[in-house]
């Protein structure tokens, strides 16, 4: 049996199997109407299910439900009843959630295709152990975990899921009752908004109880493998963090947020490096070590609790003595409990006195705004500053000096000159690495680089002491297409030229697939994504700078989601492949990283892609011209036809109206708004990407991750071009794993759920070009792959959705019901409007977590 057969297997016996009984617990769990809850839902989703095979609407099925189930119901006592089926999904959700995460090591192949165990007879097999040596010099793995408010589940739901799982795991009866209980009574929705501080700290409760563990074991492991390969400068491994540093669109995120954050991590780091030390002393019982140990853990107990600034604390120090433990263990006591010693001077190495990086990013508008109200007071600039050239323009930036200390009295441009000198403070505690990176959103000029630049010169730093990275992000299609020609510009200024020198000559550029996607739909953002890369590879080479990209990537395909690995392993030789960094957002971390296993697994996949890229298939994945305008020609012909769909006349209105988009801030998931702009209207250009694919996700349709796909394939078929489409799809990685993953978004879509619309007179031809999208693409996938399933390519990933899906439908269909009933109770003025309005919230809840990674 092949190991994915096997996999299928497992996930039948350990989800399938146990969903089907432990679910059948809720049922005799003692609270109010529980067991008719559970009897009466499972009849709804029977009921949905041949309600829309009828092609019943969801307002009809529901009706249809009430008038044999509750026929003499009032409108409130019937929602009352859908709001007790809301809440026992979101329970069948989170026992799914915590089933999934138990089977992980059982249905994925722990030593498989893509782990160390993988690289290492790879390595053998190639004889490439000198290469890999080179390789390893500098190559690095950053993950950055952002607060972006795709994550629904409370902190206590989320301890519940990770207990729950190991109850699972030790099939431990009396414990997964007592769990389901706690489930059962635990509210799902937060009263208020959590502040940007809250976000910060349930990402750290990841880094404390996943990353820590899961990193420190993978380095452990490579140095294990490859003694003679990596090397102590570099651990291979890194983290990043926004909250508490991401400005943009948050006003709530102020530069004292910055700098408790940037407490808080340095606090929890020592926190786990106190418990390490604690559980080495158990251990380390010999003769001179016992004292080591025991003065470390003194030490640490003292900067924990009672720091003093005379006696700051050095993590060389620590570093020093751990070493020398070693030595002692090697050669006084055979060795004896070498390996945790090293697991921990592996942490140690990994996560510093920072843990992660706090990047602090901005929209490059800001910086504009700023430097004007400064400028109004301090006369910074010469008085025809606005009609000079570029050129002109960045040689006065590169010359300002410090502002005098003295207030300003709008809040941004003091916070801005705040965050700023903030960098110093948190430097001189945490390590240069504590907060090293300054992020322009929205960047589409050399000038707006170097205003963040000349912000830092005003803010009182020299310019041989900027300890810090400039990135800027390209996010648009437009800005992805200029970025080449703004980096040669950078490159040739001298000023700026003379900051990358003293930046080791490294440039990092981050690219954004969510608001890629957005603008110019899945095929044109990635292949956008694609040609920057290669071109910014190219120009920073010619200019002695090697580049680093950094990829701000979604949990969906729509933003850049899905099977990641995949992507980083077909970049080929044209794209620059020193280090890999990506976002991880909302449901992607509890899901890919949410148990130690979970995450060791990810994280040794995309540090293995990077690795293969280059070692085994760099040459054998690169795209030949002809392939490349193949694709520029595919992108091209999907950009048109999802700019169509998009410049549609009722395309926001039918998103406003349909979806329940509109109340997509009333989740209270996170601290920022949806919009970029606070204006009453709803603009397209405003609204975030991750409400925009929210919206489309609980809709059902995931436009995002497929549209404009189906008529670009059609449209080669119609010029001859057909066998090298299908060539394509078989030699490379890179347009495989792009069908691939379009093909997970479409297995999201249900479109009965709202084929009503299909006959609405306003939204009818909206609907129809959707739905007719869909089905091409899904056709000419087909005929591609030579399946007839969606997803047939991977049985359990497949197997995963259609359960979640189904566990959701009566959600959906309640949220659809909930959103025609608001709209008649407000057109009626009727106080059944705000019930209405709860209900589409709380269902949104569910339906995105069921989903794991649908916005």
């Amino acid at each position: 049996m092949s190991n994915q057969a096997t996999g299928l297997q497992e996930f039948k016996n350990l989800v399938g199997i146990k969903f089907q009984l432990y679910n059948s617990l809720f049922t005799s769990l003692p609270f109010h109407r529980i067991e008719k809850t559970g009897i009466f839902l499972s009849l709804l989703l029977t009921y949905c299910e041949e309600g829309y095979h009828k092609k019943m609407s969801p307002v009809q099925i529901i009706e249809d439900f009430f008038s044999k189930h509750y026929p003499d119901g009032t409108d409130r006592e019937k929602s009352d009843i859908l709001f007790r089926f809301v809440q026992y999904v979101e329970r069948q959700v989170v026992l799914f959630d915590a089933l999934e995460d138990s089977a992980f090591t059982s249905v994925n192949d722990m030593g498989g295709t893509g782990t160390l165990k993988h690289l290492s007879s790879e390595v053998i097999q190639y004889d490439k152990e000198q290469e890999l040596r080179e390789k390893l010099k500098d190559y690095a793995v950053r993950l950055v975990l952002t607060a972006h408010p795709t994550q629904f589940y409370p902190g206590p739901v989320l301890g519940i899921i990770n207990d729950l799982s190991r109850a699972v795991i030790q099939n431990n009866a009396a414990e997964i009752n007592t769990f389901m209980q706690q489930l059962g009574k635990t509210p799902f929705l937060k009263k208020q908004k959590p502040t940007p501080f809250d976000e910060a700290v349930s990402l750290i409760w990841y880094l404390e109880n996943v990353f820590y563990h899961a990193a420190g074991k993978i380095l452990s492991s490579l140095k294990s493998q490859f003694p003679h390969s990596v090397s102590d400068s570099n651990p291979i491994i890194q983290m990043g963090f926004w909250p508490g540093g991401d400005r943009d669109g948050n006003p709530f995120v102020k530069t004292d947020t910055t700098v408790r954050v940037a407490e808080t991590l340095r606090a929890a780091l020592l926190r786990c490096y106190y418990f390490d030390v604690r559980r080495l002393k158990r251990r380390l019982t010999f003769k001179e070590v016992d004292l080591i140990i025991a003065d470390w853990e003194e030490k640490l107990y003292q900067e924990l609790f009672t720091p003093n600034p005379s006696k700051p604390f050095h993590l060389a120090d620590m570093l020093k003595s751990m070493l020398k433990i070693r030595e002692i263990l090697i050669y006084q006591n055979n060795g004896l409990f070498l390996n945790l010693v090293d697991n921990f001077i592996s942490k140690m190495r990994i996560f510093g006195l920072h843990f992660a990086t706090l990047d602090l990013r901005q929209e490059s508008s800001v910086h504009e705004k700023v430097l004007e109200t400064i400028n109004k007071r301090e006369e910074i600039f010469p008085a025809q500053y606005d009609t000079l050239p570029e050129k002109e323009k960045i040689k006065i930036l590169t010359h300002l000096k410090a502002l005098p200390k003295s207030p300003f009295p709008d809040d941004i441009t003091e916070d801005t000159l705040a965050s700023v000198r903030a960098v110093k403070t948190i430097q001189e505690k945490n390590g240069e690495a504590g907060c090293n990176r300054y992020i322009i959103s929205q960047c589409n000029s050399a000038l707006n680089v170097m205003e963040v630049y000349a912000l830092f010169l005003l803010g009182g730093w020299k310019k041989d002491t900027i300890t810090l990275d400039i990135v800027p992000l390209f996010e648009t299609v437009d800005d992805l297409h200029n970025a080449a020609g703004i980096m040669r510009t950078l490159y040739a200024n001298s000023e700026y030229r003379a900051h990358l020198k003293r930046r080791n000559e490294t440039q990092t550029i981050m690219v954004g697939f969510s608001d890629g996607t957005k603008d110019g739909g899945y095929l044109m953002a990635n292949w956008s994504i694609y040609k920057a890369k290669e071109e910014l590879t190219r120009v920073s080479k010619e200019h002695g700078i090697g580049v680093v990209f950094f990829d701000g990537r979604g949990g969906p395909p729509a933003r850049g989601g899905g099977k990641t690995h995949r992507f980083y392993s077909s970049q080929g030789k044209n794209i620059a492949n020193k280090e890999i960094q990506l976002t991880v957002q909302g449901q992607t971390v509890s899901s890919n990283f949410g148990t130690i296993d979970s995450a060791q697994f990810n994280i040794e996949q995309l540090v293995h892609a990077g690795i293969a890229n280059d070692l085994f298939s760099a040459r054998k994945v690169t795209l030949s011209e002809e392939e490349e305008a193949l694709l520029s020609e595919m992108a091209e012909s999907s950009y048109q036809s999802y700019i169509g769909l998009k410049n549609h006349d009722y395309f926001t209105e039918y998103l406003s109206e349909v979806s329940p988009l509109q109340f997509y801030g009333e989740t209270n998931i996170g601290s920022r708004p949806t919009k970029r702009k606070n204006s009453g209207k709803l603009e397209l250009k405003d609204l975030r990407a991750i409400p925009f694919v929210g919206a489309f996700s609980q809709l059902k349709q995931n436009v995002t991750g497929y549209y404009g796909v189906g008529s670009a394939l059609q449209e080669m078929e119609k010029k001859g071009k057909w066998k090298q489409v299908k060539n394509l799809y078989s030699n490379s990685p890179y347009f495989k794993t792009l069908l691939d993953n379009s093909e997970m978004a479409m297995k999201k879509c249900f479109f009965p759920l709202t084929e009503t619309f299909s006959r609405h007179p306003k939204f009818g031809k909206i609907w129809m070009l959707i739905f007719n999208e869909f089905e091409l693409t899904k056709k000419y996938i087909f005929k591609l792959s030579g399946k007839q399933e969606l997803m047939a390519g991977y049985p359990i990933e497949q197997l995963s959705i259609q359960m979640r899906e189904r566990i959701v439908l009566p959600l959906s269909t309640i949220q659809q019901y909930a959103i025609v009933q608001f709209r008649e109770a407000e057109k009626a003025g009727s106080p059944m409007k705000k019930i209405y309005e709860k209900l589409i919230i709380r269902c949104s809840f569910g339906i995105i977590n069921a989903a794991r990674n649908s916005a």
